[in-house]
Order: structure tokens, then C-alpha cells, then sequence
């Protein structure tokens, strides 16, 4: 809270110091990290063909800002401003952008009424709609009326096109998501992993990304009690706070190395290997056999696209309903839901004993990857035209 406070005082004299009232903008608004990834292909495609233009990128959530309040791509870093009728009338006037764009589902009514009255074009990308938002209750005509801000909407989903289009919204394009555009990026750009690499060879490895303590009581378990010898674990937790890092390993009682302690001779006789470093996850799954993506015993789980896109099978928690792709892979066998103990068990076992099944899941997974990309190229194809039209 008190990163979410300090952190609204400076976006004003950030603005101010940071665009004049004769710059050419383009503004993207994120609510979080999450978000933000999603974005992320389409605000960079900006830069490179847009170098006239100046990117403003904001944030609502602190978890958002504070990892990318130094992102190289853009021109200034914020927090949006609380949504009242003041706030947003300074805030874009400040920006005064050329296009704004909102990511997922960041409706903010007061935000929005100013940018239609000032006739911004604004578009929504990666967008999904539940017929359980406020939209498409009887009680939300207000809410309604706040989506004639948008110029375009670019959604995930054909199920967001009906609903879009039964409360009179037709300026709809089912694009899909833009993460994928991001995962394909990210696969490419590999990072060299020669320990971890050395650590996974000849062994059958679970990868356990961005796992929260609910995974983890699962997962140490299942070390614990099931493992087999030939099986090998990454963890990498979603907390790398010291005193809980070096508490989850206490918990473990097999042969455990932290990868900032690992050298080349700890690790070939480890048998769990725990990720304390940040901006590795992504290239570790590589190394896996089988991934566990955690957060599904929680507010809902973590990118299931990266594992995937290097067609690896996924286990996942619960908490997946909100989650297009997690729907698709766990109806198309890529991946599978735990509830308990025995569930994990008996899905590790399977995949352990049969090295078909997790070859075919795989490349279920991987294929679902390859088959999505190209949102991003979609959205760049409008872009371009309602920028070209500002210079007619």
C-alpha cells in the first residue's frame, strides 16, 4: 500500500518532465506484470515503427511498476492515477495521446469518458469477456456506455465477440492473445544454462515454475514420500525471499542445492535444484521433462504458454477457470489439473513410466503455441491505420 500511495505522487512531475506538449504519443495502460506481458510485443513493435512517437506506459498494481519502472522501451514509466473525473482530465491531458491502448479487461469509467470526449482512438487488445461482468447485467448500463470509449476491440475469444455483440458493440476483432507472439520471443532468446543444463542431463526432470506455498507442500511431499531415483526437480519459486527459500529446502530431504550456491561439483550429485535467481524461469523449462506451473491453489496460475511453447506436458492446481489457454490444453490432454497428494502422484507416475504420452502431450502443447501466434501483427495492421489517418 504505501508503494501504491508514493508511488501515484510522482507520475504528474514524472509527465511533466517527460513529455511536452508538442510530442506525438501512444499510451498503454496495464494493470499488472501479467498484463504487461501481454502488451509487451505490441508496445515494442511501437518503438521500432513509431521511433517519432513517445511511448507512456502506466501501471495500477505496484507488482507492475516496480519490476519495469526502468523499462528501456519506453519514455516514462507511471502509475495510472485513481480513476476520478480530476484525475483523469490532468492525466490526459498530460499524455494527450495519439492512441491509447488497454490490455485484458482495465475499464476505468472516469478514464475512459475523457479519452471519447477528447475523440482519442483507443483500443482494448488481448481483451476477454464473462457473461459475469458488469456489462452484460441489467444493473450495468453505466459500465456499457463506458466500452463506447473504444475505437476497437481485440479479444482472445469468440464466446468475448458474441457477448461484445449482444450489447451492440460490433467494432470486434477475435485476434487472440499476444502472449503467445511474447512466449515465441522468449523461446528464441534462450538464455545458456550450463549447470542447470549439466544438472538435468540423463535424468527425467520436473520443472515447478513460479510455485507458491500450497504447490509447494504438494511438491515436497510427492519428493519426499514418492520421488523415484531417476527423477530430478527444478523448483522456482515465485518468493526467492532468503529465510523462504532456505526454509522450503529445509523441508526437503533429498540431496538439495540453491542454484547461487551450485558449481560443478554440488550439483551433478543434487537431486533438487532451487532457482534463487530471478528472469531464469522461462529458459528452465527447457530442460524440463514435465512442467508444474503453480498459483493454482491461489488467485489463479502463473503462464502455462511458456512450458508449453518448448512442448512439455503441464500439471496445474484448480484455479484455472479465467484462463483461456489452461480451458484449451486441459480439453486437448496438455495438461492436466491436481487437487490432493494422490492426484500428483498418480499424473507423475504416468508420465514417468510412459515416455510416449508425455513425447504426445508435448507436442499437443507445443503445436496449441504455434497455431496462436500472430495477434500482435493484427493489432499493428489497425495501428497503422489510425495513425496514418492523424497525418492525412
Amino acid at each position: 500500500m504505501r508503494l501504491f500511495y508514493k508511488g501515484r505522487k510522482a507520475t504528474f512531475p514524472k509527465l511533466k518532465k517527460a513529455i511536452s506538449e508538442n510530442d506525438q504519443t501512444i499510451w498503454m495502460h496495464c494493470a499488472s506484470l501479467g498484463e504487461f506481458e501481454q502488451g509487451r510485443p505490441v508496445f515494442e513493435k511501437l518503438k521500432r515503427q513509431y521511433p517519432n512517437y513517445k511511448l507512456v506506459l502506466s501501471f495500477f498494481s505496484p507488482s507492475g511498476y516496480e519490476v519495469q519502472k526502468e523499462y528501456k522501451h519506453a519514455d516514462v514509466v507511471v502509475y495510472l492515477p485513481l480513476d476520478t473525473q480530476k484525475n483523469a482530465i490532468r492525466f490526459i491531458k498530460a499524455v494527450h495521446p495519439s492512441l491509447a491502448i488497454f490490455v485484458k479487461y482495465e475499464f476505468w469509467p472516469n478514464m475512459l469518458k475523457e479519452l471519447q470526449r477528447r475523440h482519442i482512438h483507443t483500443v482494448l487488445i488481448s481483451g476477454i469477456f464473462r457473461k459475469s461482468q458488469i456489462f452484460f447485467q441489467e444493473r450495468g448500463k453505466w459500465y456499457r456506455n463506458s466500452l463506447k470509449a473504444f475505437t476497437h476491440f481485440f479479444v482472445q475469444n469468440d464466446d468475448s465477440v458474441k457477448l461484445l455483440k449482444s450489447i451492440g458493440y460490433h467494432n470486434v476483432t477475435q485476434s487472440g492473445d499476444t502472449r503467445f507472439d511474447r512466449v515465441f520471443e522468449l523461446v528464441k532468446q534462450r538464455k545458456e544454462l550450463v549447470l542447470i543444463d549439466s544438472f538435468s542431463e540423463n535424468s527425467h526432470v520436473l520443472v515447478a515454475g513460479s510455485t507458491w506455498p500450497k504447490d509447494e507442500d504438494l511438491l515436497v511431499e510427492y519428493i519426499n514420500l514418492h520421488s523415484s531415483n531417476k527423477e530430478k526437480f527444478i523448483l522456482v519459486p515465485h518468493n526467492i525471499n532468503k529465510a523462504a527459500i532456505e526454509k522450503l529446502a529445509r523441508r526437503i530431504r533429498a540431496n538439495t542445492v540453491l542454484y547461487s550456491r551450485a558449481n560443478t561439483k554440488n550439483i551433478r550429485d543434487a537431486k533438487i535444484l532451487i532457482i534463487d535467481s530471478i528472469g531464469l524461469l522461462t529458459s528452465v523449462y527447457s530442460c524440463a521433462d514435465v512442467a508444474y506451473v503453480g498459483g493454482g491453489f491461489g488467485s489463479g496460475i502463473h503462464n502455462i504458454l511458456e512450458p508449453a511453447t518448448y512442448g512439455i506436458p503441464i500439471i496445474i492446481g484448480p484455479n484455472y477457470q479465467k484462463f483461456q489457454e489452461a480451458l484449451d490444453l486441459i480439453e486437448q490432454k496438455a495438461c492436466v489439473e491436481v487437487q490432493s497428494i494422490d492426484a500428483l502422484t498418480q499424473r507423475l507416475q504416468e508420465f514417468n513410466s510412459n515416455k510416449k504420452l508425455v513425447k504426445s502431450a508435448g507436442k499437443i502443447a507445443s503445436d496449441y503455441v504455434f497455431k496462436n501466434i500472430g495477434a500482435t501483427d493484427k493489432i499493428l495492421l489497425f495501428v497503422k491505420k489510425v495513425l496514418n489517418k492523424r497525418h492525412l
